[in-house]
């Protein structure tokens, strides 16, 4: 798992001190969760230390969102499947995919462009390779994001979702779980910026949780394909409270908007 974390900041340091060209119409808008258009994403989250244990994790997450219309207004989805490795009771590690979730949130007219405001239902599905790496629940709950480019040097927002499980493995524990990512980004010009989004989790069925802070460093290039977001975050968390929580983390991808 350490390598899949060195080679995800291989890459992103890689694209960053490439030669592309950085637009600065496109930098503030190029972390927007709702922005309109289909972005496809490779997101990496790498957990050093676990609470409870000196053992480590790690998540791949393949992302792709997409704008669309339907009930006469406008919409964005995004999908998510993980590609997870945990730690098992042997001592070893355990790799697989884990479970898909989808969500999908109605865009409302905040009457300021810069502004975007959705919210919509979302549903995770037990599609996880090995029982460890998902909750073999169906879940569904809501997703509801903010993003507030008003200012050209500095964005903000946040996304906050959560499920809980109707149907599934009746042996498995229910879901009732929440997360917050409050995000920042503080542009720096010629593309480059200071990014924070952790993202917090809460437990209600354990009552656990985690609270990451992170600050990190992106930059956003300009293609004729797409415009490309490269970014390497690291995180430390400043709260938590039960077993398997992340003590701190590095959080890496690779955007691309079409």
């Amino acid at each position: 798992m350490k390598e899949q974390m060195l080679v995800a900041g291989a890459v992103v340091a890689a694209l960053v001190s490439g030669p592309l060209v950085a637009q600065e119409n496109a930098a503030a808008q190029a972390n927007n969760p709702l922005a309109n258009t289909t972005a496809l994403n490779f997101q990496n989250l790498y957990t050093g230390e676990l609470t409870g244990s000196d053992r480590d994790a790690n998540q791949f997450f393949l992302r792709y969102a997409k704008p669309f219309s339907a009930f006469g207004g406008n919409w964005l989805m995004r999908a998510t499947l993980p590609v997870n490795t945990f730690p098992d009771a042997g001592g070893g590690d355990t790799t697989g995919i884990g479970d898909f979730n989808v969500f999908a949130a109605y865009l409302f007219d905040t009457g300021n462009p810069a502004i975007s405001f959705g919210i919509g239902p979302q549903l995770t599905m037990p599609t996880a390779t090995d029982d460890m790496l998902g909750t073999e629940k169906w879940s569904a709950g809501f997703a509801n994001v903010l993003f507030n480019a008003a200012n050209p040097k500095f964005q903000w927002g946040y996304l906050l979702t959560w499920q809980a499980s109707f149907a599934g493995n009746d042996d498995r524990t229910d879901v009732n779980a929440g997360a917050f990512q409050p995000f920042a980004f503080y542009q720096l010009g010629q593309g480059w910026y200071l990014r924070s989004a952790g993202i917090w989790t809460y437990d209600f069925k354990t009552d656990s949780y985690s609270v990451p802070i992170g600050l990190g460093l992106g930059k956003v290039m300009q293609t004729d394909l797409a415009t490309v977001n490269a970014f390497i975050e690291p995180q430390y968390s400043i709260a938590t409270k039960g077993d398997g929580q992340p003590e701190w983390g590095i959080f890496a991808g690779l955007n691309f908007q079409f």
